[in-house]
């Protein structure tokens, strides 16, 4: 029996560039920058002065103030995403339906906030003052436990954590899962919430944040100049479905998913491995995965965190699975707008590859000035550009030696 066709038929987006899809991906259209000065933060306290930070969201525009204070603001991030992008997809879910009906939301950190919130709590007036609802607020699978919950989900509920990959990993599972027949729906994607004190100064102890105070420059991933990633907050939720599923009930199409690849590099906690050769065999499982040649892929949405060594070594990946086409493609990083979102990077990137094969445009790579001779890729550079695109791909790679692609085709009946 063949594979069953997977497609994506709605979604949602909570990020620094706006609370919705639209907002987001006009700004990453248009070049617009995310990043601003941090402010959750007391920045006197920390090298890094920016952020991209989620601005002017409310919980309380989705479910009631009294179960918002029993989530974590990641878990929040999660909810109000799925609640869009289950709109977006025209989907209410019945009896039979909810039993066909799936959760997979990665994160990388989970309740990061909530931790450090009840740590001061037990600090400040002891053990027996602590929330009940800690324990649930802090676990990474509770993004998945709470859609499934909001929406009577009743079919597989679980939770990648593959740090930065966690977002494409819950995505590419979920391919999986409605590919061999297990569901027919799956909610799928990531949500992080990392602007935290702990997680900021854990990130500037093992020197992945960038210390550039211009906020103009300070993500510009595969320039020479690049020196860090600026950390971002999120979520980004696609609605997979069964491509027989969604044609019976009517459903419009963004994109088709056709392929998944996920390796390990068994090398380092933190650092790719050389010449990302574990991100490079991600790839060429995905384009096979999709029963496609290599050449036909158009663009790459490239994990492009603007640390020297991943965007190095990710364009020494390309280069080693391409070949001559490599030289050929687009390749972009949005995060040079979104900043990085961790685990929840690969969900809104998701929706960036889908968006870009289905209106035909890819978006830039901004603040790109100076040139590396050692990634010498076409970035895409400073503003988006119009290709008729038949296939896209999407990396993310994580900290353990995570690397997940998924491979998506433009739609066609």
């Amino acid at each position: 029996m063949s594979n069953r066709r997977v497609v994506i038929t709605g979604m949602g987006a909570v990020t620094p560039l706006g609370n919705n899809v639209e907002s987001t991906w006009e700004g990453i259209k248009a070049g617009k920058s995310g990043i601003g000065p941090l402010t959750r933060l007391d920045t006197e306290k920390f090298p890094a002065k920016i952020a991209a930070e989620v601005r002017d969201f409310s919980i309380e525009d989705y479910i009631e103030k009294k179960e918002a204070r029993k989530m974590d603001r990641f878990t929040h991030y999660a909810l109000a995403a799925s609640i869009m992008a289950m709109k977006d997809a025209a989907l209410d879910l019945d009896e039979a339906t909810a039993l066909r009906t799936g959760v997979w939301i990665g994160s990388g950190i989970g309740g990061m906030e909530t931790i450090e919130n009840q740590m001061d709590v037990l600090n400040d007036r002891g053990v027996r003052r602590i929330s009940p609802f800690l324990i649930p607020m802090i676990i990474p699978d509770m993004a998945s436990g709470q859609v499934s919950i909001y929406f009577g989900a009743k079919g597989i509920n679980s939770c990648s954590v593959t740090a930065c990959a966690s977002g494409t990993n819950s995505i590419g599972d979920a391919f999986k899962v409605i590919q061999r027949g297990d569901a027919d729906v799956m909610i799928s994607g990531g949500a992080e919430a990392p602007i935290t004190r702990l997680s900021v100064a854990g990130f500037t102890a093992n020197t992945a944040l960038t210390t550039n105070e211009d906020v103009a420059t300070a993500s510009r991933p595969f320039d020479k100049n690049r020196d860090g990633f600026v950390i971002g907050e999120g979520a980004g939720i696609v609605i997979l479905e069964e491509y027989e599923h969604a044609k019976a009930r009517g459903a419009k199409i963004y994109a088709e998913l056709v392929g998944y690849g996920s390796t390990g590099d068994a090398h380092h906690i933190t650092a790719p491995a050389p010449g990302g050769e574990g991100a490079a065999r991600a790839m060429v499982q995905a384009i096979e995965d999709a029963g496609i040649d290599k050449t036909e892929i158009g663009y790459i949405n490239a994990h492009g965190t603007s640390t020297p060594y991943n965007d190095l070594f990710e364009t020494m990946a390309v280069k080693s699975v391409f070949e001559e086409h490599a030289y050929k493609l687009g390749m972009s990083s949005t995060k040079s707008m979104t900043g990085h979102l961790l685990g929840a990077a690969g969900g809104i990137e998701a929706i960036f590859t889908a968006l870009a094969l289905k209106e035909g445009i890819m978006p830039p790579t901004t603040n790109y000035g100076t040139p590396d001779e050692e990634c010498d890729l076409d970035y895409v550079p400073n503003e988006a550009r119009k290709a008729d695109l038949a296939y896209a791909m999407s990396n993310s790679l994580g900290f353990g030696g995570h690397n997940a692609s998924i491979v998506m085709k433009k739609f066609e009946e």
